[in-house]
C-alpha cells in the first residue's frame, strides 16, 4: 500500500534548463527503522537554495501554477554537471506527524508523535525519514520544531568546534541572521566571546538589545577600526563565514593580523606568528572568494559543513547537542519567519525572488497542507 501526496522536484538539464515543479508522488510504506511523516512545516534555508534555485535567472523565468522553468548560466551549469538530468527532491528539514512506521521497535515508538526530521525532501506533503534522525517534539508545534536541526545544530557546532580547537572567541560575519542570533545566545550561555559583523545600524541595535557586546557594522566608514578593536578585546582569531564570495574573509584576516602585529615586540617580514582561522560554511555570494596579501602566512581557510562535523564529533556529542536544542526550542533556538506559503505559493515569482534574496531575518516557512 502506498500513500499519495504532493512533492517538489528540481531538475537541471545539460543545456542549463532548470525546472522546479510540484507533482503528485507515491510514497512507499516505511520499512525497518523508517517512518512516514505527514509534513506540516519546513523552512527554506540557504542550504536548500543550492539545488532549488542556484544562480538561475529567476527574474526572466517562465512561471505557471506549481512550476517555474529558468535558465542556469555558465559557469554554474557546468559546475553542476553531476546532477544533469536528475530529478531531485528538496527541503533539508521540517516537522510533522508520524503516520506509519517500519517494524523496528525504535520506529514504532514514534507512531502518532510530532517530530522534527531531516529527510532531504521536506518540501512535500509526506516524507520517509530515518527514525534515528527524528526528534520527538512533545508539546511543541510543527512550526516551532520545523527549524530544529540545521540552524540550531550548526550554531551549536560552531561553539563545539571552537572549544575543540582551544578557542574562547569567535568572529561571525552575518551576525543578525537567524543562525547568528542563535549563536549570540549560545555564546552568552557558554561564556564564549563573539564578534558579530552586520551590515546595517538596525542590525547593530537588534543584537545589542539581545545582549551582544561586540557588534561591528561593515557599512560604517570606520568598519575596519571597529573590527580591529573588537578582535583586540576578545582575542578572536577564529571565525565562521556564510558569505563565501567577495572579501568578507579577507577583511577579517586583515583585521586579525593588524591586531596581532600591534602586539609584536619586533618586526618580521613574514608577519605575525598568530594563527588565524576562518571557515566558510555557505555561499550567500556566488562570486569568487577574494584573498589579498596583508596577513602573513599564519592563516588557514577551510570549508565547514554540519554533517561531516557531526560524524567527527561522535554520537555522544550529537545526542547532547540534540537534547539541548529540544530543551531550548522556544528560547535559545527559536526561529522566526517572514511569510508562510504552501507548495504552490512557494513557486510563484514574488515568493521565489523574495526568498532567493536571502535577506537577514526574512526566512520563509513552507506549510504543505495549507
Amino acid at each position: 500500500m502506498t500513500t499519495t501526496g504532493k512533492q517538489l522536484f528540481t531538475t537541471l538539464e545539460s543545456d542549463g534548463t532548470l525546472t522546479v515543479e510540484i507533482t503528485e508522488t507515491e510514497f512507499p510504506d516505511p520499512t525497518g527503522n523508517q517512518v512516514l511523516v505527514k509534513m506540516e512545516a519546513a523552512p527554506i534555508n540557504p542550504s536548500d537554495l543550492a539545488i532549488l534555485t542556484g544562480a538561475a535567472d529567476l527574474e526572466n523565468a517562465d512561471y505557471s501554477p506549481g512550476k517555474f522553468v529558468a535558465t542556469m548560466p555558465e559557469p554554474f551549469n557546468s559546475g553542476q554537471k553531476a546532477r544533469h538530468g536528475q530529478r531531485l527532491p528538496a527541503g533539508n528539514e521540517g516537522a510533522g506527524t508520524v503516520v506509519a512506521t517500519g517494524d523496528s521497535d525504535f520506529a514504532k515508538a514514534l507512531m502518532g508523535q510530532r517530530v522534527a526530521c531531516v529527510p532531504g525532501n521536506a518540501f512535500s506533503q509526506y516524507c520517509i525519514a530515518d527514525a534515528a534522525m527524528c526528534l520527538p517534539l512533545g508539546d511543541h508545534t510543527a512550526e516551532q520544531g520545523a527549524s530544529a536541526f540545521v540552524n540550531p545544530m550548526t550554531a551549536l557546532g560552531f561553539a563545539e568546534n571552537a572549544r575543540m580547537d582551544g578557542q574562547n572567541a569567535i568572529v561571525h560575519t552575518v551576525g543578525a541572521s537567524n543562525l547568528g542570533q542563535m549563536l549570540n545566545r549560545i555564546c552568552q550561555e557558554d561564556g564564549l566571546k563573539l564578534v558579530n559583523i552586520v551590515r546595517k545600524q538596525e542590525q547593530v541595535d537588534l543584537l545589542k538589545s539581545q545582549g551582544a557586546e561586540y557588534v561591528v557594522n561593515s557599512s560604517d566608514d570606520d568598519f575596519m577600526a571597529q573590527l580591529r578593536a573588537a578582535i583586540d578585546a576578545t582575542d578572536a582569531f577564529y571565525g565562521f563565514d556564510p558569505i563565501g564570495g567577495g572579501q568578507a574573509v579577507d577583511n577579517v584576516f586583515k583585521a586579525m593580523e593588524q591586531v596581532a602585529v600591534g602586539k609584536m615586540s619586533e618586526y618580521s617580514r613574514y608577519g605575525s606568528n598568530q594563527q588565524k582561522k576562518m571557515y566558510i560554511y555557505g555561499r550567500l555570494d556566488l562570486g569568487p572568494t577574494i584573498l589579498t596579501p596583508g596577513y602573513g602566512f599564519g592563516w588557514t581557510l577551510s570549508g565547514w559543513l554540519l554533517t561531516p562535523f557531526l560524524q567527527a564529533a561522535g554520537m555522544e556529542t550529537v545526542m547532547r547537542m540534540r537534547q539541548r536544542v529540544l530543551d531550548n526550542l522556544t528560547t535559545t533556538f527559536a526561529s522566526h519567519y517572514k511569510r508562510r506559503v504552501n507548495l504552490e505559493e512557494m513557486l510563484t515569482k514574488d515568493a521565489v525572488l523574495d526568498y532567493r534574496a536571502m535577506k537577514t531575518g526574512e526566512k520563509y516557512l513552507v506549510t504543505p497542507w495549507s
